[in-house]
């Protein structure tokens, strides 16, 4: 019981969020996610603190603009080989090494390596993220690193090698 409230509240504005600040879409939210948090609030396993709300701006300010940056330069590049037909590429399934530990950070780092145009996660593993990857450059694992993943790793806690 002790975790339904959080529950509650992390499902309601999630459904807010989405569905939007209408009267009938906060009402029905507040009776799905109550719903829901009676259901699952025993099950759920997550700890809220107050470094919760400093990781949130980070991501927010942080590494949601160094993502869409990535992501414009990727979409250019993607663009251009496809408007270019006779632009050799190199297709290649590379496995990425990350010094993640949080398993969701790790979700967030294949995520964004799948938004991405010309790469695609294919498998997370304990030691790295294995990737489909239109154009691969580099010769060894750490400079597929270096191409692919290292800026987001860093921003999500990863050190650098």
């Amino acid at each position: 019981m002790k975790k339904t409230i959080p529950t509650f509240l992390v499902l309601w504005l999630v459904w807010v969020l989405v569905a939007g600040f209408g009267p009938a879409e906060v009402i029905l939210g507040g009776a799905v996610a109550l719903i829901l948090s009676l259901i699952i609030g025993r099950y759920v396993n997550y700890a809220f603190g107050i470094s919760i709300v400093w990781t949130l701006i980070k991501f927010v300010f942080v590494y949601i603009p160094v993502f869409i940056y990535k992501l414009v330069l990727a979409n250019l590049d993607m663009a251009y080989r496809v408007l270019s037909p006779k632009l050799p590429i190199n297709p290649k399934i590379v496995k990425i090494p990350t010094n993640l530990t949080n398993d969701f950070a790790k979700l967030v780092l294949a995520n964004s390596i799948t938004l991405t145009p010309g790469t695609l996660s294919l498998d997370v593993e304990e030691d790295g993220v294995l990737v489909h990857w239109v154009n691969a450059k580099g010769e060894n694992s750490s400079d597929y690193k270096r191409h692919i993943s290292q800026s987001f790793e860093n921003l999500l806690g990863g050190k650098s090698e």
